[in-house]
């Protein structure tokens, strides 16, 4: 009789340890994706900020011609 009370004790045992390494795996695997999810939007960040500095680039280059054609007009003796 005991042989079979220690035997349920241990497969309680058994059941207890591996539900907590599943819910430790489970813990494990929602951390690596939210990771997954802060690296994409710091990808997304960083594309947009070169993105954004090669309009501000492109708005200066065109100011500058603009500044250029009215420049001539400007400097009549």
């Amino acid at each position: 009789m005991q042989a079979i009370k220690d035997k349920m004790h241990e497969m309680g045992e058994m059941r207890k340890a591996k539900a907590e390494a599943k819910a430790q795996e489970k813990a494990e695997k929602e951390i690596a994706k939210a990771r997954v999810k802060i690296a994409h939007e710091v990808r997304m960040a960083k594309e947009a900020e070169a993105e954004m500095e090669m309009h501000v680039e492109k708005a200066g280059e065109l100011a500058q011609r603009e500044h250029q054609k009215l420049a001539p007009n400007t400097q009549k003796p």
